[in-house]
């Protein structure tokens, strides 16, 4: 379960939207995490709304005139259903003062406050981006993952067989490296998954006989990616004895990898003597932009054969 608190949030978005706390320190050790989200009908952030609350309700000059409006018993009415619905924080948006009765709210609820100068669409457009990010259900896979020709590709696979050589040869070729051994696979919206590399093995490769490389260094900024959307995964295995005559040549169905409810095209290749794996990959790569393009190869043949035999 992803969770973050108010406080992480306020540190991390204090520079870049100009946050200050104006109020509710007390609240400071509220959490929002994945569970409650995907379990409530709140929204992440928003306009101050009290029929359909957000978990963030942002408050701009239209809903303070509006609130100056209220008569006295009114404004205390929709302060005590703004307490009841659950919002963990409140964010004053532009240049405006912060009301009293605002500042009140959020101590006796221990409610955070914050005043931003930003306008209130700027600030929820990064503030949304953010916490999607950081509430985002994730998983770690195996493998070397990598930016071909676009395209991000899972390069999976037994130990050994082979994976962090065929990502030094694709370095090699123009193709960048965003992690080996371990990615972290995010689910940043319901059909995209976002790879990422951990911390601590960032710009690294470990090739058997070379040991730990930093791809940073050997070859420069381009030739690595903080985080990619995963597209692909390539599959690779020995077949028994290095003999592929038994292998299906022709597959009609697309093969998938279900991964936190997303699937991934698959494409499985064999590793034999003499295969060149790294223009394989990148093949697979191509096609699979060609098939998001409506393009598909097998179908066309499979349709271009039938129409010969009617023909015939």
């Amino acid at each position: 379960m992803a969770q973050v608190n108010i406080q992480q949030l306020f540190e991390d978005k204090q520079e870049r939207l100009a946050l200050s706390w104006v109020a509710g320190a007390d609240g400071a050790d509220k959490i929002l995490d994945s569970e409650r989200v995907n379990a409530s009908n709140m929204g992440l952030i928003g306009h101050l709304n009290l029929i359909h609350p957000n978990w963030v309700q942002v408050l701009s000059n239209t809903e303070l005139d509006y609130l100056h409006t209220l008569s006295p018993a009114s404004l205390s009415d929709a302060l005590t259903q703004l307490e009841h619905s659950g919002a963990l924080c409140l964010i004053v948006a532009g240049a405006i003062e912060v009301p009293q009765y605002l500042i009140d709210y959020a101590n006796r609820t221990r409610t955070p406050l914050f005043r931003s100068p930003f306008s209130s669409v700027h600030l929820m457009w990064l503030m949304r981006h953010y916490i999607v990010k950081a509430l985002a259900e994730f998983t770690t896979r195996h493998g070397v993952f990598l930016d071909v020709l676009g395209v991000g590709v899972l390069v999976t696979g037994e130990s050994g067989v082979g994976k962090s050589e065929l990502g030094l040869e694709l370095i090699t070729r123009g193709n960048g490296l965003v992690a080996d051994d371990i990615t972290e696979l995010y689910r940043v919206s319901p059909e995209t998954l976002e790879g990422r590399c951990p911390e601590l093995l960032r710009d690294f490769l470990e090739v058997r006989g070379l040991g730990v490389l930093n791809i940073r260094t050997m070859f420069g900024e381009t030739a690595v990616r903080r985080k990619k959307s995963l597209k692909l995964i390539v599959h690779l295995y020995r077949p028994p004895g290095g003999d592929v005559s038994q292998l299906e040549r022709l597959q009609l169905n697309a093969s998938h990898q279900e991964i936190i409810g997303v699937k991934i095209n698959t494409v499985t290749i064999p590793v034999v003597t003499g295969r060149n794996l790294a223009v394989l990959v990148e093949a697979a790569a191509r096609n699979f932009v060609l098939q998001q393009r409506g393009i598909d190869t097998m179908q066309e043949f499979i349709s271009r054969h039938e129409q010969h035999m009617q023909e015939q």
